[in-house]
């Protein structure tokens, strides 16, 4: 049969009565602490000292959501942002990656429906932006790759042959360019609509 175990601060060979601890304990009494009674914080009003030192609890103010101006503007800056990572990575593998544009479409997504809030529209918005960053950023890759092979710079090829790189990705474009695009648009859909919630 185990013995119970006092209170702390009692003495070991002290055993209250009937079990309960505390019955034998008398408020204010020396070396042994009281029974609080009652509610610690009656009477006390804001601002005045008490157990926490008289600051009151002020909660942090709630994000601001549900703005769809601020969304569509995060929306655009993730687009372009995520359009230049993947054409330089796109121009410096040589190659499209789906995973690239997946990312394309989460930052895209995700950015919006976080800032923006649950608004209807921010993933329809997404997806389109999506499209564009992921065709730009294709873009962008195929002037890396011509400026890197023909030497020329980078400004020349994306600005002044603008039209023939654009005519160059439509004759070089096959299946796999335009499932990037729609996996691109279905991930910031998707980002858009789970960050919001």
């Amino acid at each position: 049969m185990s013995q119970p175990v006092p209170p702390p601060n009692q003495p070991y060979d002290a055993q209250p009565g009937g079990g309960n601890p505390f019955a034998a304990q008398q408020p204010g009494q020396p070396g042994q602490p009281g029974v609080p009674t009652g509610n610690p914080f009656a009477g006390q009003q804001p601002g005045q000292p008490g157990q926490f030192g008289g600051v009151p609890f002020t909660p942090a103010p709630a994000p601001m959501r549900n703005n769809i101006g601020l969304g569509v503007a995060t929306a655009v800056a993730a687009a372009i942002i995520a359009a230049i990572l993947y054409g330089v990575i796109a121009g410096a593998i040589e190659r499209e990656v789906g995973y690239i544009a997946i990312g394309v479409g989460l930052l895209v997504g995700f950015g919006a429906g976080k800032v923006g809030g649950s608004n209807p529209v921010l993933p329809i918005v997404s997806a389109v932006l999506s499209l564009g960053a992921v065709y730009l950023g294709q873009l962008i890759g195929m002037a890396v790759i011509v400026s890197d092979k023909y030497s020329v710079s980078f400004t020349d090829v994306f600005f002044d042959k603008f039209g023939v790189l654009t005519d160059a990705w439509s004759e070089t474009a096959d299946f796999k360019t335009y499932l990037f695009l729609a996996i691109g648009a279905f991930a910031a859909y998707s980002g858009a609509r789970k960050a919001s919630n």
